[in-house]
């Protein structure tokens, strides 16, 4: 404690203190600094214990009344918080300085070191120097309370795709809602039969997911809520909002029969086609001219129509003989062909059949990549009833024996040869299945042959697999090592060489 007085000038002589007697220049009190500290304790009031509350699991401080702030250790920003608890008991003195004292990290302690100034006796003005203890205590916030108890939303995105054992979409939705981090802010994800859960703790949340759906799937949505509760005084309402999201029942390798007046929209496109990938439209092709389309959603649910098959239904074919259609000349009013496929004509064994001269005869889109005695699956329309409104109304003439899919290597040489890995979101699921697997190992399988799938999603190098390589070459596409990503985990930030550059 001591005096703040005005300069002392050449002829100012010295008093004796009123108390013990000391020569001490004159001042308004007429007490030396010992005698006054005895008398007047300007830091009273002021109290030198005080509790700050620290969320664990989002690491943020409590401001009251009740807004939860970031603030790092000997931060402005957590001395701002310090002193605002002290606002009340300060008003009567004036603050001229604060700073932090050093204390342990893991103490739970916050030290502060306060410099306050008071007008006392007969108007002498007294500085004081003085520590305030912070004791943080824990309490979890709203926000970490609300995850915690996993059942508490206020909204819900209900996303579903009704169809048969086919979970493609959903495998590509995952990959671009992990590449845009938009399950983070989900309280909750669970997985159901023929869609996907998303709860939110408010409506704002779920509102963006469901702008972000409509941009990249092709899909349309509905929303409802429900009243929970009313305040009479505030005139508050509080609701739990639904949004219900239905994604076109058309997936990726799918055979579809389009009415046959959509098909004269899109160009006078062929009514059987074949879907080969589904982003934000549904990009088909027929495979007997190369003449592709894009389908967006308004499209779809004005003329709406299903697959004709699903994957147990396809079969595996050997190819007999190909000859590839070098000129193929479109009617008036055709759209647009693909350059990237090869028109042909193929004749085809099933390989359940190689017993018999049971062949069919089809055109194909997959000119490009068959060879004779490669495999092929493909969809039998000969052999199969097949109930669908526009399909039955067809010239038979023009139904296709057999439409090819996709061309078949050898599915357990590729595995052993993918040293890739996707992501996945943390849900809560039954578990997988058998045939989940088997669909998830599809999912993969697409991915190495349409690069550009690729560009939508994060495929990171699996450093715990090393790549076999095989001596006879199938042919097989595979991910180039310049597309994939290094997966980061805290051990290299933390351990390894991550100290060292930390310390350097």
């Amino acid at each position: 404690m001591e005096y703040i007085q005005a300069p002392a000038t050449s002829s100012q002589g010295h008093i004796l203190c009123c108390t013990c007697g000391v020569a001490i220049p004159p001042n308004p009190a007429n007490m030396c600094v010992a005698c006054l500290r005895t008398q007047v304790d300007i830091s009273e009031g002021i109290p030198k214990q005080v509790s700050v509350h620290f969320c664990k699991q989002c690491e943020r401080y409590l401001q009251p009344p009740g807004t939860w702030i970031q603030c790092a250790l000997e931060s402005r920003e957590l001395l701002t918080l310090c002193l605002k608890k002290l606002k009340g008991s300060m008003n009567k003195v004036r603050l001229i300085d604060a700073g932090f004292l050093w204390t342990e990290p893991h103490s739970k302690r916050i030290k502060t070191k306060l410099t306050i100034q008071k007008e006392v006796m007969n108007g002498a003005i007294l500085q004081q120097v003085f520590v305030v203890e912070f004791t943080v205590l824990g309490q979890m916030c709203d926000d970490c309370h609300r995850v915690e108890a996993k059942d508490f939303w206020k909204a819900v995105v209900q996303v579903r795709q009704k169809v048969t054992q086919h979970k493609k979409t959903f495998y590509y939705l995952e990959q671009l809602i992990l590449k845009h981090k938009l399950q983070q802010t989900a309280l909750n994800i669970k997985e159901i039969h023929e869609g996907i859960d998303f709860y939110y703790s408010t409506k704002q949340h779920a509102q963006k997911m469901v702008d972000f759906l409509q941009c990249t799937v092709p899909c349309r949505s509905k929303t409802s809520q429900r009243l929970i509760s009313h305040d009479i005084h505030s005139n508050t309402f509080n609701y739990k909002s639904t949004f219900s999201i239905e994604i076109v029942p058309v997936c990726k390798d799918n055979v579809v029969c389009l009415s046959p007046r959509l098909a004269q929209s899109l160009g006078n496109l062929g009514q059987v086609c074949v879907c080969v990938r589904v982003t934000s439209t549904i990009h088909l092709i027929d495979p007997n001219t190369l003449q592709i389309a894009e389908v967006d959603g308004n499209t779809y649910w004005r003329n709406p129509f299903s697959s004709l098959c699903h994957p147990r239904q396809l079969e595996e074919f050997m190819v007999m003989d190909i000859d590839i259609i070098r000129d193929q000349k479109l009617g008036s009013g055709a759209g647009m062909r693909s350059n990237k496929h090869a028109l042909a004509e193929v004749w085809v064994q099933k390989t359940s059949e190689m017993d018999t001269s049971q062949q069919y005869h089809s055109r194909t889109f997959l000119g490009h990549l068959l060879n004779i005695g490669d495999l092929v699956l493909g969809f039998d329309f000969a052999n199969s009833n097949i109930n669908d409104e526009y399909l039955n109304k067809m010239n038979p003439h023009h139904v296709p024996d057999v439409v090819l899919i996709k061309k078949s290597y050898d599915r357990t040489r590729r595995v052993k040869r993918r040293n890739w890995k996707l992501q996945e979101m943390a849900r809560d699921r039954d578990g997988m299945d058998t045939d989940d697997e088997r669909q998830y190992q599809d999912f993969l399988e697409d991915l190495e042959e349409d690069e550009a799938l690729r560009k939508n999603v994060n495929i990171y190098r699996d450093a715990s697999k090393i790549p076999v390589e095989s001596d006879t070459d199938d042919g097989a596409p595979c991910v180039s090592l310049a597309e994939m990503l290094e997966e980061l985990s805290l051990s290299d930030a933390t351990g390894g060489e991550g100290v060292d550059m930390m310390t350097e």
